[in-house]
C-alpha cells in the first residue's frame, strides 16, 4: 500500500509541479526565442459554425475590425447543419467580396468543416477561430508577427476568460486556465507547445492536411502534424481572444469531458505521437497523457492513505478529505472570506478530473462525443 500511495503521489506531483519545473530549467538552459517581425501575408480566416445565431454577427463584426489590411483578408465560414437563423446571417454578410459562407444542410461535424473551408482558401496563412470569442484588434498583427520566423509552422493565440474591459477571471476555471498558460508559454519558450488555442490560432497552409472525419480536437492534431513536419508551434500570450468566464457548470464540464475524449481518440487515430516520429514525444507524454492518469492516481492515494495505520499516512488521508471538502464548499458557492477562492480552485480541481474520468469510461464503452463550440 505504501507502494501505491507513492506512486500515485509521484505521479500527481510530477504533472502539477514536476513536469512545469523542468520546462522552467529547460528555458534557462536552452532557450529557443522566435524570430518575430513584421509580416503582413494574405490570410485565410476559417470557421465552422452551428447554430450560432446569437454571436454570429458580432463575431464577424470583430474580425472586420481587427487592424489588418483588408484586402489582405478573406473569411469563409462554413454552417455545419444549422437550424436557427445562422444560415440567413451569413447569406447577408455574403455579400461582401471578402466573405464566403458554405451552407451545409446535414450536421457532419467540425472535422468535415474545416475541409470544405479548406478548399476554398487562398492565404499563406490560415487563421482558425470559433463564433463565441472576441479578438482583440491588435491580436491578428501580433500572431501573424511569430510567422517572419521560418521555423514556426503555428501559432497559438491566448485564450482569456472574462472581459476585455474588465480583465480576465482569477477564480475556477480563470484559475486552471492561468496555469495552464503558464506551461504553453515554457513549452513555446524551449520548444513546441503541445496543441493550441482552439479560439484562435494561426498555419502555415502548405503544413495543412484534412482532417480525419470526426475528428474532435483540430487544436491538438493539426499543431501535431506541424510538429512532425520539422516546424516549430509556439504560444503568444499578446495575441488575445476573448470568452465568456462562465457558460454553466453542465456546459463547462461537457466542454472539459470533449476535449479529454479527444485525447483518447488521437491516441487512437495517431500511433505515432507515442514513438521516435513525434519530435515532442516526452511533452506529449507529461502534458496530455499523464493528466489522463492523474484522477486514479489521486483515488489510489486516498484509498491506500486510508488503509495505512502509520500517523504520516493518517495524517495524510486527513489532508486530502479536507481538500475534497472544500470542493463542496466550492460547489455549493458558499462564501466564506478567504476561503471562498481556495474552495473554487478546489472544485474546479475535482471537475476537471471527474470528467478525465468520463472521458475514460466513454473511450473504454466506445461512446461517441460529440463536437461542441
Amino acid at each position: 500500500m505504501r507502494w501505491v500511495f507513492w506512486g500515485a503521489a509521484a505521479l500527481i506531483a510530477y504533472t502539477y509541479a514536476g513536469y512545469p519545473l523542468w520546462l522552467w530549467l529547460r528555458c534557462q538552459l536552452r532557450p529557443m526565442p522566435v524570430l518575430s517581425g513584421f509580416f503582413q501575408p494574405f490570410v485565410s480566416i476559417v470557421m465552422v459554425v452551428r447554430n450560432e445565431e446569437r454571436v454570429l454577427a458580432q463575431k464577424l463584426e470583430n474580425l472586420f475590425g481587427l487592424d489588418y489590411p483588408a484586402e489582405q483578408i478573406e473569411i469563409i465560414v462554413v454552417s455545419d447543419g444549422s437550424t436557427d437563423g445562422t444560415e440567413a446571417i451569413l447569406q447577408e454578410y455574403a455579400r461582401r467580396p471578402n466573405v464566403h459562407a458554405v451552407m451545409n444542410q446535414l450536421s457532419r461535424g467540425k472535422a468535415s468543416g474545416l475541409n470544405d473551408a479548406f478548399k476554398l482558401t487562398h492565404g499563406e496563412i490560415v487563421i482558425f477561430t470559433d463564433a463565441r470569442q472576441q479578438i482583440d484588434p491588435s491580436g491578428l498583427k501580433v500572431l501573424l508577427s511569430n510567422f517572419a520566423d521560418p521555423q514556426v509552422g503555428c501559432v497559438s493565440g491566448e485564450l482569456m476568460l472574462g472581459d476585455s474591459r474588465a480583465g480576465e477571471k482569477n477564480q475556477g476555471m480563470g484559475l486552471y486556465w492561468r496555469v495552464e498558460k503558464i506551461v504553453r508559454e515554457l513549452e513555446s519558450a524551449s520548444g513546441s507547445v503541445v496543441g493550441a488555442t482552439g479560439a484562435f490560432y494561426g498555419v502555415r497552409s502548405e503544413l495543412l492536411s484534412a482532417v480525419p472525419p470526426e475528428t474532435l480536437l483540430d487544436d491538438v492534431l493539426i499543431p501535431m502534424q506541424v510538429v512532425k513536419a520539422g516546424k516549430r508551434v509556439i504560444f503568444e500570450p499578446r495575441a488575445r481572444a476573448w470568452d465568456v468566464p462562465d457558460l454553466g457548470a453542465e456546459k463547462e464540464f461537457a466542454r472539459k469531458v470533449r476535449t479529454l475524449s479527444g485525447n483518447y481518440q488521437l491516441l487512437q487515430m495517431l500511433p505515432w505521437l507515442w514513438s521516435g516520429a513525434n519530435p515532442i514525444r516526452f511533452e506529449f507524454i507529461s502534458h496530455k497523457i499523464l493528466r489522463l492518469l492523474v484522477p486514479f492516481a489521486l483515488v489510489a492515494a486516498l484509498l491506500a492513505s486510508a488503509g495505512l495505520p502509520q500517523p504520516f499516512y493518517r495524517a495524510a488521508f486527513l489532508l486530502q478529505a479536507a481538500f475534497y471538502g472544500l470542493s463542496l464548499i466550492g460547489m455549493a458557492r458558499v462564501k466564506i472570506g478567504p476561503v471562498a477562492r481556495a474552495a473554487d480552485a478546489a472544485f474546479t480541481f475535482v471537475v476537471l478530473n471527474t470528467a478525465a474520468m468520463v472521458a475514460f469510461a466513454n473511450f473504454v464503452t466506445r461512446r461517441k462525443v460529440a463536437w461542441t463550440r
